[in-house]
């Protein structure tokens, strides 16, 4: 995974530039463009980030920005700075789902702390997403029925109990847990067990729309 990111869109070079010098102090990478279409036009790398986005910009505004990142699938968490207290936009904001919403001149510190909070839970989309997709490819992998094996091997029937619930011969059962077994990696049962459940567990964990 790529070292943590802190994008910044401000057409203000000196707000640019303060961020920047602020994130540098704690080791951060930052990035800064001066518009949302500069922004928009940027081929952003893949790994834990968050955006520092000015409400009020010439052309299309911060909050223009942020609802086509929504629309377009983006999850990345998005903090909005502002220098006009606005509380419509500020609502209109935080529904639309940004992580903050802070008015200038705002404490350097606080702003460090929801940055840092932003790109926690930016790295732990990341770690739930790789996760469901993982196990997605190797249960994607099973046929129906290893997948029917699989469930009644989960409700804790042994390969006599599922033949007769299937009305297949014993050796039919082993035949098709040998595969499901291999195409999870599994070299035992209760490894197979705790596949079946960490990707229930992980599939309710990961939410696409969030995690994407």
């Amino acid at each position: 995974m790529s070292e943590p990111t802190v994008y910044i869109v401000d057409d203000d070079p000196d707000m640019r530039d303060s961020l920047r010098w602020l994130l540098k102090t704690v080791g951060l990478r930052a990035i800064a463009y001066a518009s949302a279409e500069e922004f928009a036009r940027d081929r952003r790398e893949d790994g834990p980030a968050c955006l520092v986005l000015d409400v009020r910009m010439p052309g299309p505004s911060g909050l223009d920005l942020f609802e086509k990142l929504c629309e377009g699938g983006s999850t990345l968490p998005v903090l909005f700075i502002t220098a006009h207290a606005d509380v419509p936009m500020a609502v209109r904001a935080m529904k639309s789902g940004a992580a903050e919403f802070l008015e200038k001149p705002f404490n350097g510190q606080v702003l460090l702390e929801k940055i840092q909070h932003a790109l926690r839970e930016s790295a732990a989309r990341l770690e739930r997403r790789a996760a469901y997709d993982g196990l997605r490819a190797r249960f994607d992998a099973l046929t129906d029925k290893e997948r029917e094996v699989l469930a009644l091997i989960r409700d804790g029937m042994a390969n006599k109990e599922i033949a007769s619930r299937l009305e297949i011969t014993p050796r039919a059962v082993e035949m098709r847990r040998a595969g499901l077994m291999r195409k999870l990696g599994a070299e035992s049962l209760p490894e197979l067990l705790r596949l079946a459940l960490s990707f229930e567990d992980v599939t309710a964990a990961y939410n696409p729309r969030r995690d994407a």
